[in-house]
């Protein structure tokens, strides 16, 4: 651990400045031998390690002098990125007026997860979890005319949303920073092209940071939208199931992913006429038999029986008229129909209701609703709510399901004849094995964490916030709009997670917090002269380099090198000055071993390397 006062040379590069080249004495960098138990994964253990990060509070983290540097290329990279494609900066309070996220309904359905506060007035206000509807309250008082359209800006800014259980460091962290993007538009058209363009500047924003990144359709949850597009890395412990086409390259989070049908969805009329000629439902006592295993248990004597699942959820907040429920009615209830060996995914169940959240009911309700325990529900004369079907219950002909009395079943069962559903719509999930959607190919899994995530919102905030123009016949219009956000702290986790051995971290040489450290081996006599002369011309190079001038043991500084990741490092000894044509031991980072490079050539061989490095990244190679 060492850290000091010094001055160093600082450099302007756009509106960042920070200091270029640094003696490891002057500055901040507290290493640990040993990380904390409550440290779990690689990027939370070798942050805290590396003294890029500190913990203050349960998902509170300061970011340290190393840390922030890598932190203020990652805001570079991003800045750079939505500056090309137009998108203008601004810097929104963090804190905002609890009045705007009432008028859009969220002030009640983000729950606990919003951390509300009232100043000395008694005002409501909300610490900022996402921008949507301080960006719209913006727009609002400004836009007058099509001709202000259409509009992009953005933020990187802080952001809380009080986690039940962060974990994983920053990856999962209760404040946490962010880049917003919203966009406003005139025109369908219009949002799809910056759609389009704010989709490839996160795929540049990723390739330079050196990620791996799947882009999969997404659900866009509570930020409603009518398209969504997550941008994932591979995670053994990551939050998401990605569902992907080793063929076509069909890609989804489990929330939205579809896959080929294996049965043939049968309209109201054709299922009624396929099941003219069939048997009447009969009920068939199943003491006991309340589970899908049960029943293909109990009715195994049966030829590849089928069996209909029905759920009851409670909709919270549901945004679509449902039968028997008053119009803007918070809490209500449906029945689910599904394939017996089919799980209900809730997430298209939310979405398809417009609801802020489904849950399975508690017994007392599913007892009130269907007149017998839970295990006994079917949809066959089910009036105390209305019911959903899955589109696999429509190719069904003769079903077993429940028949809302306990230990009783019907069997003969058929869609169309004995029941309909008020709204039938793809609410399966979707598993590996199933089949692409797009081409047919067996689907794999999997695990994944989302680092950004882009929407197109249409009129969901605009509207609520009556945002409003005047467009060219003089006729007032609600814009269109996109939201688009990636996670700072967290891609900088991810990259520390895709990049990283035994020793430590291995930094891309964009984000490198340095990219050489020179270790002079005792920094005295000869060996320091020539360690600052080859600091001095990387400095003027425009190298950023660290000296490690610390009178420790050469192992103690070779360690906290690797640990800290910087691409290149330079050893000075007497033994490889003493020599007829005097050498210095260089070391990529990445590499296994290192090489002799002359004296007079180090310096011009470190900047091809860092240059030729960043370029490839940087999509200039």
């Amino acid at each position: 651990m060492s850290w000091g006062k010094g001055r160093a040379a600082i450099e302007q590069r756009g509106k960042v400045i920070y200091h270029t080249c640094m003696k490891y004495s002057a500055f901040f960098i507290p290493t640990l031998r040993e990380a904390p138990g409550d440290a779990l994964i690689a990027s939370h253990i070798l942050m805290l390690r590396a003294g890029l990060i500190r913990k203050l509070a349960n998902g509170l983290f300061a970011w340290l002098p190393l840390g922030l540097r890598i932190f203020r290329k990652l805001e570079a990279i991003i800045r750079e990125e939505m500056n090309a494609i137009g998108s203008l900066e601004i810097k929104p309070s963090v804190v905002v007026p609890g009045d705007l996220w009432k008028e859009t309904g969220r002030w009640d359905s983000m729950g606990e997860a919003l951390l509300r506060v009232k100043n000395r007035q008694n005002a409501d206000f909300v610490v900022s979890p996402t921008a949507e509807e301080a960006f719209s309250s913006l727009v609002r008082d400004e836009l007058s005319s099509y001709k202000h359209l259409p509009l992009s800006l953005y933020q990187i800014n802080t952001k809380y949303r009080d986690e039940i259980r962060p974990r994983y460091g920053v990856m999962r962290a209760r404040e946490f920073t962010m880049k917003d993007a919203y966009s406003f538009h005139a025109s369908d058209s219009s949002l799809d092209d910056a759609y389009q363009a704010m989709g490839q500047a996160y795929r540049r924003i990723f390739k330079r940071a050196g990620l791996t990144v799947i882009p999969v359709r997404a659900d866009s949850g509570a930020m409603g939208g009518s398209a969504s597009e997550e941008f994932m890395v591979e995670s053994a412990i990551g939050d998401n199931t990605l569902l992907l086409c080793p063929s076509c390259g069909y890609a989804a989070n489990v929330e939205k992913a579809s896959c080929k049908p294996d049965y043939v969805s049968r309209t109201l009329d054709e299922a009624r006429r396929a099941a003219a000629d069939l048997p009447l439902p009969a009920i068939v006592d199943t003491p006991g038999v309340k589970t899908i295993t049960d029943l293909y248990a109990f009715f195994d004597k049966d030829e590849k029986p089928v069996f209909i699942k029905t759920l009851i959820y409670q909709v919270i907040s549901p945004g679509i008229d449902l039968p028997g429920t008053d119009s803007g009615a918070q809490n209500t209830f449906v029945a689910v129909c599904i394939r017996g060996d089919l799980d209900v995914n809730e997430v298209k169940l939310a979405a398809l209701l417009k609801a802020g959240e489904v849950i399975l009911a508690q017994e007392h309700d599913v007892t009130r609703i269907t007149g017998a325990p839970v295990g006994f529900a079917g949809p066959v004369g089910l009036t105390a709510a209305p019911v959903i079907a899955d589109e696999t219950v429509t190719a069904l002909n003769a079903a077993i399901t429940g028949a809302n009395a306990q230990d009783k079943h019907y069997r003969n069962v058929a869609y169309g004849r004995d029941f309909s559903a008020h709204i039938v719509a793809d609410l399966r999930v979707v598993k590996a094995g199933d089949r692409c959607c797009q081409c047919g190919a067996e689907l794999y899994e999997k695990k994944g964490n989302e680092l950004g995530h882009i929407f197109k919102l249409g009129t969901k905030y605009t509207a609520a916030m009556n945002v409003r123009y005047l467009d060219e016949a003089g006729t007032a219009q609600t814009p269109l709009m996109g939201c688009y956000g990636i996670g700072l702290d967290r891609t900088i986790a991810a990259v520390i997670e895709e990049h990283h051995d035994e020793a430590g971290i291995i930094w891309p040489a964009t984000l490198a917090p340095f990219h050489v450290v020179i270790i002079p081996i005792q920094y005295k006599g000869a060996v320091q002269a020539q360690a600052d002369e080859l600091y001095r011309e990387l400095e003027r190079r425009g190298i950023e380099v660290l000296l490690d001038d610390r009178a420790e043991r050469p192992g103690v500084r070779f360690n906290d090198a690797d640990l800290i990741g910087i691409p290149y490092r330079v050893v000075i000894g007497d033994k490889n000055l003493a020599l007829d044509a005097p050498m210095l031991e260089i070391k990529k980072r990445s590499e296994d071993s290192a090489r002799l490079i002359g004296v007079g050539e180090a310096a011009e061989y470190l900047e091809s390397g860092i240059r030729a490095d960043s370029a490839a990244l940087n999509g200039c190679a």
